[in-house]
C-alpha cells in the first residue's frame, strides 16, 4: 500500500491527507472531529475520542445518529495486536411477530412510526466501550457534546438541508416538533441551535451510566410513549437489552487482513466481494476503464445479493458465514463473471434503502484505533422523540422481513439485518487502516471501492475517497441497476452499457467515508475525509 501514487485525475476534490503522529479523528462534522481531537489531547485514547465524536454528532447531526439508535464498533488494541468487535444493535420487542402486524393489516414493517422502533442499543454500547477500553471518565469524554447541546452551535448548510427534508416527519410528532423544529421550522444555515433536553440526558449517561436508560426514568419514558402510541416496545424489552462482544470476521486481500463485524451486520458482503476480486490483477488495470469498473460491479452485485438472502441474527437463524467466506464459494461466484457481459441476476429479496448514518475513525499515538458507526436508520428514525429527553427513537425494525421463509423474518427479541458496518485492516497483526463508508447498502459497496482504490490503484486515503463511485440498486424481482458518478466519463459509461449494465440517470447517494491509514515506514497517521458532505479529518 502506497501513500498516494495513484491516478492524477481527482475529480471530486483537491484535498490532501491530514497527517499527525499523536492522534487523528475523521468524521462527518467538523465540531465532532474537533471534540474527538480535544479528548485525545487531554490524554484520552482512540476509544475515548470515538465516543466524544459520536456524542457530539448526536448533537450536531441529530437526524443521523443518537442515543435512540444502534452502534457497531471495531477496536484495534496495540498491546494485544488484536481486533475486538462490539455489536451494539437493539432487538425487536418480545411481543413483535408477523402475526401481530398482519392483524393490524400490515404486510411490512412501517417505514416510520412507533411500530418501526427497536430497542436503542447506543447507550449500552457507549458505556461498554468506555468501560472496557476507555482511559478517561465518561464525564470528560461527553463534555464537548454536552457543551454544544447546552450552549448551542451553528448549523451548516448541509445539515440544514438534511433537517429541512425531515420537516414533514418531525411535524407529525408534537415532541419532535418542539425539540427539533425551533421556531416551527428546520434551522437555517448559520442558525444557532441548542438542545437542552438532550444535554440533560447526556449528562445523565455520563454520571449514572446505562441504568436510567434500560431500567430507570428514561426507560419508563420510552415505554410509556410506546404504549401511548400503540407500540410494542415495553419496559421488559429495555431491561433485557445487552450489547454483545463478538468475534470479528475477516478475509485476506492483497496480503492485508480486512476485518468486519459478523451478522446481523452486512460486513460479510464486503469480504465476499473482495474474495471474488482477489484473483483479478486490478493493479495492472487502469482505474478509469470500463473493464475495471465492470469487474468490481459484478463482484459487488453477487455479494450484495448473497447478503440480502442470508444475513440475519445468527442467534435465531442459520447464517452460513463460513461458507460465504470460503475460497470454494468465492470461486463459484467468480466463475459467473464474464469479461464482456453483465450477469442477469435478479435478487429474490429486496435490499434496504438509503439511510442516514454517521461513521467515524479515530486513532491515537499508541497504535490503538476505533472504527465506529452509529445510526437511527432513516433521517430522525421513527420520527418519535421521547418527551423530556431529546432522544429520537430509531426505525431499524423496518429492515425486518415479514416472510416466514426468510432468515431475517421478524421474531420476538431478534436483531434485524443491519446495514451499518465499521471496517479495519491489519497487516501481520499491525494496524494498517481504520475506515468505513456510511449510507445504507452503499456501505459494503463503498468499502470495497475505497479499499481497492488504496490497495490496487495506489491512492492515498484522500484520493481513495475523492474518486468516483458507483451504487448498486435492487428491488424485489429486479435485475441490477447502477448509479454511477459522471466523473468516470461518457466513454466508460457507454462501454458498461454495451456489456449489459443498466445505468440509472437518477440522482443517488454515494455514501460518506473516512479513512485513517498508518504509514508503514514512519508510523504517521494519514487521514482522509469524505468530500461529498461536511466531513473533516484532524490530527496532531
Amino acid at each position: 500500500m502506497t501513500t498516494g501514487a495513484g491516478p492524477r485525475r481527482m475529480d471530486a476534490g483537491r484535498r490532501s491527507v491530514v497527517a499527525g503522529m499523536n492522534g487523528a479523528v475523521a468524521t462527518s462534522q467538523p465540531l465532532a472531529a474537533q471534540a474527538g481531537l480535544s479528548v485525545l489531547q487531554a490524554g484520552g485514547n482512540a476509544v475515548d475520542a470515538a465516543l466524544a465524536a459520536a456524542a457530539t454528532l448526536n448533537v450536531v447531526e441529530p437526524m443521523s445518529t443518537g442515543l435512540g439508535g444502534d452502534v457497531f464498533a471495531l477496536v484495534y488494541l496495540a498491546a494485544d495486536r488484536r481486533v475486538y468487535a462490539l455489536n451494539g444493535s437493539g432487538r425487536a420487542p418480545w411481543s413483535a411477530t408477523p402475526e401481530i402486524f398482519a392483524l393490524r393489516g400490515l404486510h411490512a414493517v412501517p417505514e416510520r412510526g412507533i411500530l418501526s422502533v427497536t430497542v436503542p442499543g447506543a447507550p449500552a454500547a457507549w458505556c461498554d466501550l468506555s468501560a472496557r477500553f476507555g482511559r478517561l471518565p465518561l464525564e470528560r469524554v461527553l463534555a464537548p457534546a454536552i457543551g454544544y447541546a447546552e450552549q448551542g452551535y451553528p448549523v451548516s448548510e448541509y445539515i440544514s438541508h438534511l433537517w429541512e427534508v425531515s420537516e414533514p416527519l418531525l411535524q407529525r410528532d408534537p415532541e419532535s416538533a418542539r425539540v427539533y423544529l425551533p421556531g416551527g421550522h428546520a434551522p437555517r444555515p448559520g442558525e444557532v441551535v441548542a438542545l437542552p433536553d438532550l444535554a440533560s440526558t447526556l449528562r445523565l449517561l455520563a454520571t449514572q451510566g446505562t441504568a436510567p436508560f434500560y431500567q430507570g426514568q428514561v426507560a419508563h419514558s420510552i415505554a410509556s410513549r410506546s404504549a401511548e402510541l400503540g407500540g410494542l416496545l415495553s419496559s421488559q424489552d429495555l431491561a433485557d437489552h445487552r450489547s454483545t462482544w463478538v468475534e470479528p470476521i475477516s478475509t485476506l486481500y492483497r496480503g492485508y487482513r480486512v476485518w468486519e463485524c459478523p451478522p446481523n451486520a452486512q460486513g460479510v458482503a464486503t469480504l465476499l466481494a473482495l474474495s471474488i476480486l482477489s484473483h483479478d490483477d486490478l493493479a495492472a488495470m487502469p482505474f478509469y476503464h470500463a473493464a475495471t469498473a465492470h469487474l468490481k460491479m459484478e463482484a459487488i452485485k453477487l455479494a450484495m445479493v448473497d447478503a440480502a438472502r442470508f444475513v440475519a441474527d445468527p442467534a435465531m437463524a442459520s447464517v452460513p458465514v463460513e461458507q460465504l467466506l470460503s475460497e470454494a464459494y468465492a470461486s463459484q461466484r467468480r466463475a459467473l463473471i464474464s469479461a464482456d457481459r453483465a450477469i442477469a441476476l435478479p435478487a429474490p429479496w429486496k435490499l434496504p434503502g438509503p439511510s442516514d448514518t454517521v461513521y467515524l475513525a479515530a486513532a491515537d499515538g499508541q497504535g490503538n484505533a476505533c472504527s465506529f458507526i452509529s445510526s437511527l436508520y432513516r433521517g430522525f428514525g421513527s420520527g418519535i422523540t421521547v418527551p423530556g429527553t431529546g432522544i429520537t427513537l430509531q426505525n431499524r425494525g423496518r429492515l425486518f422481513n415479514l416472510d416466514p421463509a426468510h432468515p431475517n423474518c421478524l421474531a420476538p427479541h431478534k436483531r434485524p439485518y443491519h446495514t451499518i458496518i465499521p471496517a479495519m485492516v491489519t497487516r501481520e497483526d499491525r494496524l494498517a487502516l481504520c475506515f468505513g463508508v456510511m449510507g445504507g447498502h452503499m456501505q459494503p459497496q463503498g468499502q470495497v471501492q475505497v479499499l481497492c482504490n488504496m490497495l490496487d490503484h495506489g491512492m492515498s486515503p484522500q484520493q481513495a475517497l475523492d474518486a468516483p463511485r458507483f451504487f448498486y440498486h435492487v428491488g424485489e424481482g429486479q435485475g441490477a441497476t447502477f448509479s454511477i458518478e459522471p466523473y468516470y466519463g461518457e466513454e466508460v459509461l457507454a462501454s458498461l452499457r454495451v456489456r449489459g449494465h443498466v445505468i440509472s440517470d437518477e440522482a443517488s447517494t454515494y455514501g460518506g467515508g473516512e479513512v485513517i491509514m498508518v504509514d508503514p515506514q514512519s508510523g504517521a497517521l494519514l487521514a482522509g475525509a469524505e468530500p461529498r458532505n461536511d466531513s473533516t479529518a484532524v490530527a496532531y
